[in-house]
């Protein structure tokens, strides 16, 4: 958590989900929680969680640009960035060009390159997207895809993401880490990413640095919106001055905690309840 004199100015780029804890929704309460002043841009307006398997999506790449034409008349400065949910190629395009401008003013760049998962793209995410979505890493303080995202990023192992498919060894491992930094991102970081039987996360601290491997137990239940509470501690631990392995760690363990205590929730499809959690997402890994 940080004190006042750590309290960083954060954009956020991401979608917001009307009915949900996803995106913005999750990461607004943990960031601001943690006295990090928190702004957005929102990629989209979702009417709910797509797990619903009813929604509607507003995306608002319009006004984005006519929001970072108006920022930038104005002046308005922030300490770090950090992009997820990205619509279209265009909107992916504009976002990384922003990045590397803001990058390139001194701000801390976090990209979360939500394209796909379990060996697939998601609907909609063309080799375009992935395409834009390399030139943004290469503005990236911290990257941090899945495994399917470091596989489409890199053009490495993609046969090995599909589920059932041989777990990674730990040099095929550092390969794949290798590959992400060779696209520009200083460091990174990898999920669910299962090497030498183990479901793991994997962290570098930067180009030829030693990968450190963090292996974890599944909880056999699913939220949408668990990666963007991981995501949320560890830029608000890191920004308030912890190292990264340690913010991995403890994004890892709030992921874990917040699965355990909600696994009997009966509407998964919300999310977890964040609201309910703040002062126990501060405490973990604290006590």
């Amino acid at each position: 958590m940080a004190d006042n004199a750590n309290s960083k100015r954060i954009l956020l780029v991401n979608d917001m989900a009307g009915y949900g804890k996803v995106a913005l929704a999750a990461m607004i309460p943990i960031l601001s929680s943690a006295h990090h002043q928190v702004f957005n841009l929102p990629t989209a307006l979702v009417s709910n969680t797509l797990d619903y398997g009813t929604f509607d999506i507003l995306e608002t790449t319009g006004y984005m640009r006519g929001a970072m034409d108006a920022w930038e008349k104005l002046g308005f400065e922030f300490d770090a960035v950090a992009t997820g949910f990205l619509v279209s190629e265009e909107q992916t395009k504009l976002v990384a060009d922003f990045c590397r401008a803001r990058h390139e003013t001194g701000a801390t760049v976090f990209v979360d390159p939500i394209m796909g998962d379990e060996g697939a793209l998601y609907n909609g995410v063309t080799e375009a997207t992935v395409g834009f979505m390399r030139e943004m890493c290469g503005s990236a303080d911290v990257v941090m895809p899945n495994f399917t995202e470091a596989a489409f990023l890199t053009g490495l192992f993609r046969e090995r993401t599909v589920p059932g498919a041989r777990c990674l060894t730990h040099s095929e491992a550092e390969e794949l880490v290798a590959g992400m930094h060779g696209l520009g991102a200083a460091k990174v970081i990898v999920t669910s990413c299962a090497v030498d039987g183990e479901h793991t996360t994997l962290v570098s601290e930067g180009a030829g640095s030693e990968l450190v491997v963090l292996p974890y137990d599944e909880v056999p239940v699913r939220f949408p919106g668990t990666g963007d509470i991981f995501s949320a501690v560890l830029i608000a631990d890191m920004l308030g001055g912890a190292g990264l392995v340690e913010s991995t760690r403890r994004a890892m363990d709030v992921v874990r905690d917040l699965l355990v205590r909600c696994e009997h929730n009966e509407d998964k499809f919300k999310g977890i309840p964040i609201e309910l959690y703040l002062d126990r997402i501060a405490e973990v890994g604290h006590a």
